[in-house]
C-alpha cells in the first residue's frame, strides 16, 4: 500500500479513529466479526440481482464489495465516504475486481442523489457522528424507489461494553472512551435507540428492528474486535487529555491479565438493526 494512504490533517478529520494502515487493518477485523449480520440484514431487505444499492460512508469498502457480488452486473453500488484515502482504496481495489461499484467523494449533507433511483440504502456507523441524521434520512428516501429499503446497523448501548472480570484501569480507559464519543462528536453514539422514531419522522414505514449482542472469550476470534480497537484508540485518548499515557498502559496490563484467564468475558457495545421501508 503506497504512501497515500497514510493519515493527514484532513483524513483525521474525516474518521475518529483516522485512516491509516493500522485503522484499516481494524476495519477488517470489524468487519469479519460482523460481516454475516450485515449479510443477513440485506437478505432482510431482500437486496438482490440487478439492485442499485447506497452504501453511505462505506469506508474502505469491504461491504461495498459484498453487496457488488449481491446485484451483479446489472446492478449497481454506490460507495460513499467522505475520506479520500478510503474512497481511492475502493477505486483501487476496482481496477483488480472490475465490480459495479460507484464510488462517490462526499459529505452526506452535500450529497446528491437522484429521486427515486436507489432500490435500497445501507449503512453501518454512519448516523452516529451526524448532528442531524434525519436530513440524510430524508434526503436518501427521497432517493429511494417506492418500496425500497434502508438498512442500518447502529449502536443501541456502548455503555453496555464491559469486561469480567473488571479491572479498574481497563475500565476507566473503555469509560473515557465513551466519554470522548459523547464530548467531541456532533451526533449521539446510541443514536440506535432512536432510528424508529426518526424514520418515522422522514416518512418512512420501520418493518424490522433486531438487537445483535456479541460476548467473547480470549481464544475466539471476535475477541480481537474491541482488542484492536482499544490499541488504535487508546492512545489517542492521551492526545485528547482524557487519559494519562501510564494510565494507558496500565490498560493494556490489565487487558494482558485478562486475557490469561480463559473464562474471563468481553460484552461488546449492543448494537440494534433498523430496516425501513418507503410506501
Amino acid at each position: 500500500m503506497s504512501d497515500q494512504y497514510q493519515n493527514n490533517t484532513n483524513e483525521q478529520n474525516a474518521y475518529i479513529l483516522g485512516t491509516d494502515r493500522e485503522e484499516l487493518h481494524r476495519l477488517g477485523v470489524q468487519h469479519q466479526v460482523w460481516a454475516e449480520e450485515a449479510q443477513r440484514g440485506w437478505a432482510n431487505a431482500g437486496f438482490s440481482a440487478g439492485h442499485t444499492i447506497l452504501d453511505l460512508g462505506c469506508g474502505p469498502g469491504f461491504c461495498t464489495k459484498e453487496l457488488a457480488y449481491i446485484v451483479g452486473d446489472e446492478g449497481k453500488v454506490i460507495a460513499v465516504d467522505r475520506s479520500k484515502n478510503y474512497i481511492d482504496f475502493i477505486d483501487h481495489l476496482n481496477t483488480i475486481h472490475q465490480l459495479p461499484i460507484e464510488t462517490v467523494l462526499a459529505d452526506f449533507y452535500d450529497l446528491e442523489l437522484s429521486p427515486n433511483s436507489l432500490d435500497g440504502m445501507y449503512c453501518r456507523w454512519a448516523l452516529a457522528w451526524l448532528s442531524e441524521p434525519e436530513r440524510v434520512l430524508a434526503k436518501v428516501k427521497n432517493a429511494l424507489k417506492p418500496g425500497g429499503k434502508m438498512v442500518m446497523h447502529e449502536y443501541y448501548d456502548w455503555k453496555t461494553h464491559q469486561t469480567e472480570p473488571q479491572l479498574p484501569a481497563l475500565n476507566k480507559a473503555i469509560a473515557a472512551a465513551l466519554k470522548s464519543f459523547k464530548e467531541t462528536n456532533d451526533g449521539d453514539i446510541d443514536v440506535g435507540r432512536y432510528l424508529p422514531r426518526l424514520l418515522a419522522d422522514v416518512g418512512l414505514k420501520v418493518t424490522h428492528i433486531r438487537l445483535m449482542s456479541k460476548v467473547a472469550r480470549p481464544n475466539e476470534f471476535i475477541w480481537q474486535w474491541p482488542k484492536t480497537y482499544y490499541q488504535t484508540y487508546f492512545p489517542r485518548l492521551v492526545e485528547l487529555n482524557y487519559l494519562t499515557i501510564e494510565e494507558v498502559e496500565q490498560a493494556f496490563r490489565d487487558l494482558a491479565q485478562i486475557e490469561q484467564d480463559p473464562n474471563a468475558t468481553l460484552c461488546c457495545p449492543l448494537m440494534v438493526e433498523v430496516i425501513a421501508e418507503k410506501v
